[in-house]
């Protein structure tokens, strides 16, 4: 059986090597040189398990308001010139309401969970080392506000079975004892013990080649120019000037997603949320954190790799451009500067930006469409390396006609048709 996917970033790697297991052949198209070069290159790090939360929230429109006018705002808002932004703007202020956060949020817990079982099962079977650790997530608040406002958060994290502690600023301490600089500035904290982190890039790069060695063809370097279809089948894709046929199809372009499948009249609605990090070196690991900590004023993570410190946040909606403001740039280094002043070397920090394919309801959009052969995995947000290997291992069940050990009829594109 024959499969072509749709792009090689986490999502579209960890989709290839379901497929792989499964016996599919599989070919993956990407436009990029190698395989995670754009979202999945240097995002947050965090295996956020426990933090699986939808932007669109009860409160968001009036945090959001408030927040175009913040210095430091973990919002940026500027209009891209497209009608498109304000449709998809509408839809995911009708998502901010209690019905549709819990519902959502639901689904994205469901996957996340499920996510974290694949990779408890990944690493027990591969050993494949991607600078993991297994540490948790320590989400701080800096007001008495944010740490009532997570209730909300920790009544779903219950109904689910997910581990959790509420701290006290000075228990924050244990898990990470160089936030000794910053305990003054904490009224609470949350620590998810099941959380992990890891190099997502480093991560995909290193499944490309297992499954390259497994047989799977990865086709770089290639625009997809075109792709054609008979009747409710997808017969093949153009990309590079070569034709690409297979059996099956699916889609995992990230951001890129809604124009792809837009030529075959399926309104996809994905948006690029833009994100951005610095990538510092360690100089004293002992002043550096332990695994992940996710500072709730600013929306700002920061990830421990081996000799590495991550800062990652912001949700800026402009449209495709990828500059780098030295206001974004202020922000994250404001972070980690304020919490860990003396863990890594500001002055040798790489500077980055990418697009994070953000849904309305911030659950992505996994299964099949109105083509028989044609399936999706795409939309993750700002959760696409949490949820990669349940997404991907959901999309490869369902591509082979084999029952899902998790519930997916709610995720498909079709729950939009409304």
């Amino acid at each position: 059986m024959k499969t072509v996917v749709l792009g090689a970033g986490i999502a579209g790697v960890s989709t290839a090597w379901f497929l792989l297991q499964a016996g599919h052949e599989v070919t993956v198209i990407d436009r990029a040189e190698s395989s995670a070069m754009e979202t999945s290159f240097a995002n947050a790090g965090q295996l956020s398990y426990g933090y699986t939360t939808p932007w669109a929230a009860p409160g968001i429109p009036t945090k959001a308001a408030k927040w175009l006018f913040k210095e430091h705002s973990p919002l940026i808002l500027r209009p891209d010139g497209s009608l498109y932004q304000l449709q998809w703007l509408l839809k995911m202020l009708k998502n901010c309401n209690e019905a549709s956060y819990h519902i959502n949020k639901e689904r994205m817990v469901r996957i996340s969970e499920y996510s974290r079982e694949m990779f408890r099962r990944f690493e027990a079977e591969t050993g494949l080392n991607f600078e993991g650790r297994n540490k948790g997530t320590l989400q701080i608040f800096r007001t008495e506000k944010e740490v009532q406002a997570a209730e909300k958060d920790i009544e779903v994290l219950a109904a689910y079975g997910v581990p959790y502690s509420r701290l006290k600023a000075e228990e924050c301490l244990q898990f990470e004892p160089a936030l000794h600089h910053a305990v003054n500035k904490i009224a609470g904290a949350l620590h998810l013990p099941n959380d992990a982190t890891g190099d997502c890039h480093l991560f995909t790069q290193r499944l490309q080649k297992m499954c390259e060695e497994k047989g799977a063809v990865f086709a770089f370097n290639r625009n997809i120019e075109r792709i054609e279809t008979a009747g409710k089948r997808v017969t093949a894709v153009y990309a590079g000037g070569e034709r690409f046929e297979a059996e099956h199809f699916v889609c995992a372009l990230g951001s890129f997603s809604r124009q792809a499948m837009a030529q075959l009249g399926l309104d996809l609605p994905v948006y690029p949320v833009k994100g951005y990090s610095l990538t510092l070196p360690v100089v004293n690991s002992d002043e550096a954190p332990v695994s992940t900590i996710l500072d709730e004023t600013y929306k700002v993570a920061i990830t421990r790799f081996d000799n590495r410190i991550r800062v990652g946040g912001m949700a800026e909606l402009s449209g495709y451009g990828l500059a780098l403001p030295q206001e974004r740039y202020e922000t994250l280094s404001l972070v980690v500067n304020d919490l860990y002043p003396n863990g890594g070397d500001l002055s040798q920090a790489k500077f980055w930006s990418g697009l994070r394919p953000m849904t309305p309801d911030s659950t992505p959009i996994i299964g099949a469409t109105r083509f028989d052969n044609l399936f999706l995995n795409t939309g993750h947000g700002t959760l696409g390396w949490t949820m990669s290997l349940g997404s991907a291992k959901i999309t490869a069940d369902l591509i082979c006609g084999v029952q899902p050990e998790v519930r997916y009829d709610d995720l498909a594109l079709t729950r939009y048709a409304a």
